[in-house]
């Protein structure tokens, strides 16, 4: 304990936005995704870090909740810059299951199987992103996973990278159907590495503007709801040969995946 005591926290502190419920969709999609599962379910109590929680633990807890359905033993931390937030944190905690922790992009010396990172690499340079990535991942075994991404303020637009340690694995994009006017209204919720490449000639903009094209395509099928039109729309683009991941039942809660080679920057 004493080693993990003298690492200086690494990064920079966030704004600390954070509201109840924010990050249910990547809660809901961590709790349902096999290779996320499968990786809680092997060996003992495995950890989880929340980085970067914000002035409130409310979604640290929320992500404890969805994961002991997977894992009832399952132990998450959540690690802050602002030894305020810390200490604030601190009356949330129920160790070993649930507790909180100062620390930064160095995970205070742990060595957690997951890492969520939402909202924190939206401030850094686009160049700084592998960085930090691999920083978060040498702290982690092998066959860590990392969840990072980039939400609203009231979590209806979401979009997150799944990292291993040989690099990104997928793109996940997570919207509310019932206020979507048009599907590429979550390019402003990309994360830091594909934010600025939503442009002619990138993979990400190729995908968002053909994801665009057959929901306008499906608008027949709104009269059946807006997760009708939604299934059609992603049917439509699995068939214009965007490699999906998951299932239609995934599909109707908004959600969308695709193998980070389909969206990779040039």
């Amino acid at each position: 304990m004493a080693g993990r005591a003298r690492l200086t926290p690494v990064g920079a502190p966030t704004r600390g936005t954070t509201n109840p419920n924010r990050l249910r969709r990547v809660d809901r999609w961590l709790a349902g995704d096999p290779s996320v599962t499968r990786l809680l379910r092997r060996g003992d109590s495995p950890l989880v870090v929340d980085l970067g929680y914000g002035a409130s633990p409310v979604t640290t807890v929320e992500l404890a909740r969805w994961l002991a359905r997977v894992r009832p033993d399952v132990r998450v931390l959540g690690l802050e810059l602002d030894p305020v937030r810390v200490a604030a944190a601190e009356r949330a905690a129920d160790p070993p299951r649930l507790d909180f922790r100062r620390g930064g992009f160095e995970l205070a010396g742990t060595r957690p199987v997951l890492v969520r990172a939402f909202n924190v690499l939206r401030q850094y340079a686009e160049d700084e992103v592998p960085g930090a990535w691999q920083l978060m991942l040498d702290a982690m075994p092998p066959d860590g996973l990392l969840v990072e991404g980039t939400c609203d303020e009231i979590g209806r637009l979401s979009a997150w990278v799944l990292v291993g340690a040989a690099g990104p694995v997928s793109l996940t994009l997570s919207v509310r159907l019932a206020e979507l006017d048009q599907p590429s209204t979550v390019a402003e919720r990309l994360p830091k590495v594909l934010i600025h490449r939503n442009v002619p000639g990138e993979r990400v903009h190729a995908l968002l503007s053909t994801l665009d094209e057959c929901w306008a395509a499906a608008a027949p099928h709104r009269s059946f709801g807006v997760r009708a039109r939604w299934t059609t729309a992603v049917a439509m683009l699995a068939a214009r040969g965007w490699p999906l991941s998951g299932n239609p039942a995934r599909w109707r809660l908004g959600e969308l995946t695709v193998p980070w080679a389909s969206v990779a920057p040039r």
